[in-house]
């Protein structure tokens, strides 16, 4: 391997005299120094709030806005089926039974299945015939064959990578030798919407080679959900210099996410110690850099786990090329895998960031999702797995309690702004009622002043589901 090589409580409405009275009572609530018109952040970490309104609030407001969910649900799913092969009909059969997909989304396309990979020629029109199928609301999908699994041109592709971007050179080594590939624009982003926001619709492939096995699989998914699991995360620096350079990014993740979730940093770069893990239980990330990786079968994993190891050959299925592939990761108990499938060389942004994906999964985000954000250039690269597992699944709510606003959420992204805002008429400008600063690993309960009564419209503003760096409007009552 080789690069060096390798909703909501609305007040009612009262008669006229009554609010006169209340308001009355805030006012003098108010000059006795007994009224409130904001908080900061709670639910286990601190939380910027910053109330610029110079409007007293009126607690007789009944604005609120929902808002906006995190996760891919089934509907924005497409399961993409080898029509006549009995194992794709059969996987896919009981995934949609399953998982709630919607009849119109299942797109069955003439495939052979007996090879391990489609020419470049063979999949444009295979692509396109999908493309034509496919609901316009479709953000992402799901292959259900076991072959083929890369796309070959004058390079390789993973197949789930040519399916969300179309083959495309850029995307793999065709100039021969050790490059970079083309960036993802989906990579660490905050969009939930990828067809929407950037024109592609991540793929995986349920990576199951019998029925059983998606069956398996797929129950693993669903006892996932919602579960908020506590289990351990290990992060390997291995005795494998070439395979373990992702180690300065997991170095630090331990520190950083304490008190939120159980992570290892192991390192045994002077081959002193052990290159694996055995015996653990409760696994639920599993990142490490080998050719093999042993003691497999004596973890046991979490639902909804995620593991892989950096080495040239894992995507290339059903093998691995001579080295160990990553279904292999499936059979030990893990939900997700990913490997690439032609010599990437050991660039890191090839493969997996540890920090990006624990913090999107952390944070709401699916399966897919997660994954398919944590690896900058994919193009090399197959994910597998159930792709709607969704362990950390966050319910953000905005409701008014106790004459505020109370904003509850995990999704907030560490570090960035976030504002709630309210204006006077429809074509008034927004003043701000309190604006907020995610913290890493936190379920935050987020409080804010009400606005005048006058008020007609309330914004969320965050950063952009295309671009992180700039403010958007995320969601706006009517």
């Amino acid at each position: 391997m080789l690069r060096r090589v390798l909703e909501n409580d609305p007040m009612t409405a009262r008669p006229t005299h009554l609010v006169r009275v209340r308001v009355l009572i805030l006012v003098l609530f108010s000059l006795l120094g007994l009224a409130s018109c904001g908080g900061g952040g709670g639910g286990g970490g601190s939380s910027e709030t910053v109330v610029t309104t110079s409007v007293t609030p009126v607690t007789t407001s009944s604005l609120v806005l929902s808002l906006p969910r995190q996760g891919l649900v089934a509907a924005e799913l497409a399961l993409i089926v080898a029509e006549g092969d009995a194992l794709s009909e059969a996987v896919a059969a009981q995934y949609q039974t399953a998982r709630g997909v919607p009849a119109a989304n299942i797109i069955r396309v003439k495939l052979s299945t007996a090879s391990e990979v489609i020419s470049a020629a063979d999949f444009a029109l295979l692509k396109a015939d999908i493309d034509a199928k496919l609901p316009a609301g479709v953000q992402a999908t799901l292959l259900t064959w076991a072959s083929p699994s890369r796309v070959a041109g004058d390079c390789a592709m993973s197949i789930t990578s040519a399916m969300a971007f179309g083959f495309d050179p850029k995307y793999c080594v065709s100039t021969g030798g050790c490059v970079a590939t083309a960036a993802s624009p989906y990579f660490d982003s905050e969009s939930t919407r990828p067809w929407t926001d950037h024109g592609m619709r991540p793929s995986m492939m349920l990576g199951a080679r019998t029925l059983d096995a998606a069956r398996t699989l797929t129950a693993r998914g669903l006892a996932a959900d919602a579960s908020l699991p506590g289990g351990d995360g290990y992060l390997l620096r291995s005795s494998d210099t070439l395979r373990s350079v992702r180690y300065t990014d997991q170095a630090a993740l331990p520190a950083q996410w304490a008190g939120s979730l159980a992570l290892n940093y192991l390192d045994n770069a002077a081959g002193t110690g052990s290159n694996s893990i055995s015996g653990k239980s409760n696994v639920l990330f599993y990142f490490t850099g080998l050719v093999q990786v042993p003691d497999l079968a004596s973890n046991s994993f979490r639902p909804g786990a995620i593991a892989d190891h950096l080495t040239s050959f894992g995507g290339h299925l059903p093998s691995g090329g001579g080295q160990m592939p990553i279904t292999a990761w499936l059979d030990a108990g893990a939900t997700a895998s990913y490997g690439t499938v032609e010599e990437p060389c050991n660039y890191a942004e090839k493969f997996s960031r540890a920090s990006v994906l624990i913090d999107q999964y952390w944070r709401g985000a699916t399966l897919i999702e997660a994954y398919w954000k944590s690896v900058q250039w994919p193009g090399q690269g197959l994910f597998i797995g159930e792709p709607l597992a969704q362990p950390f699944r966050d319910a953000p709510s905005l409701v008014i309690s106790g004459g505020q606003y109370v904003i509850t959420t995990r999704h907030l992204r560490n570090g960035s702004r976030y504002t709630l805002e309210y204006r006077l008429s429809a074509s008034g400008s927004w003043t701000s009622l309190a604006s907020f600063t995610g913290t890493r690993g936190q379920l935050q309960s987020l409080r804010a002043p009400l606005p005048p009564v006058e008020a007609t419209q309330l914004r969320w503003v965050g950063p952009c589901p295309a671009n992180s760096s700039q403010q958007c409007t995320l969601a706006q009552s009517a």
